[in-house]
């Protein structure tokens, strides 16, 4: 069994961060793995409170995973400082990971700012150029290029700018426009779109955190970054359509949708 680890935040109400990262990760066939940058207290109507590891504690997680078991790949998430993201960093050089799935989180699905300043510098100096592929929303992606991104052109020419300052392959989520939901991906100097219609289901709670999951598992099993990217749309695309319905605001999704087994069907 090919193994993940995430680095992320947890999100106590289970739709996002770190448990829906380790609910994509057993749904696409992966041992999941977790090291913990943030404590969040949180449900489907927004973010009450954060409360940020200890870098060195970070440091001593990240350790205690690849001393033991060694991922095959690693998928990074909300990191609240610029320590955080330094150490995640450095662990990460340290150890050669060669699938490493970025997505910047800035802003949470209910609009609550989980960033600063000070980590954005640090995710673009330091995170973001040893990734395999980085994986922002529209709001992120103008952050990240210092662009306003109002059309698929202007996707590609942020893509284009974020990937010659950081040097990695570069996916623009479009599911913040108005009309769909395509995404857009740099890879190799080539330009993948890959198409989809806007579901009408309001519940998209963790669906960043699911996609960059998802697309680690399948670097993971080894698989080119553009078929990992459309294998991984694939399944959130799924999950969406399920149609689970929790909470008062924007909902999660339903990780397990694919998965039949003897126990969860009695």
């Amino acid at each position: 069994m090919k193994t993940v680890l995430s680095i992320a935040g947890s999100d106590c109400s289970g739709g996002a961060g770190i448990q829906a990262d380790l609910k994509t990760m057993i749904a696409n066939g992966c041992y999941g793995m977790s090291a913990i940058t943030s404590l969040t207290a949180q449900n489907t109507t927004g973010v009450r409170s954060v409360l940020s590891s200890d870098p060195e504690f970070l440091k001593d997680q990240i350790d205690a995973v690849f001393e033991d078991i060694v991922p095959d790949a690693v998928k990074t998430g909300m990191i609240a400082s610029r320590e955080l993201v330094e150490v995640t960093a450095e662990r990460l050089k340290f150890y050669g990971v060669k699938n490493i799935v970025v997505d910047p989180v800035m802003v949470a699905t209910s609009g609550a700012d989980l960033s600063n300043s000070e980590s954005v510098k640090a995710l673009k100096e330091s995170l973001i150029p040893l990734a395999s592929v980085v994986t922002p929303n529209i709001p992120e992606a103008e952050v990240l290029s210092g662009m306003k991104i109002s059309t698929k052109d202007d996707m590609t020419g942020a893509c284009r700018k974020i990937n010659a300052e950081c040097g990695c392959s570069v996916l623009i989520k479009g599911g913040h426009n108005g009309g769909d939901c395509d995404d857009v991906l740099l890879h190799d100097g080539e330009v993948y779109v890959f198409a989809m219609q806007k579901i009408d289901n309001p519940n998209t709670h963790g669906t960043g955190c699911t996609l960059s999951s998802a697309i680690a598992c399948n670097l993971a099993k080894g698989m080119t970054v553009p078929d990992a990217v459309k294998r991984a749309k694939e399944y959130i695309t799924g999950a969406i359509k399920a149609g689970l319905d929790l909470g008062h605001g924007r909902g999660p999704l339903d990780h397990g949708y694919d998965i039949t087994t003897e126990f969860k069907n009695t």
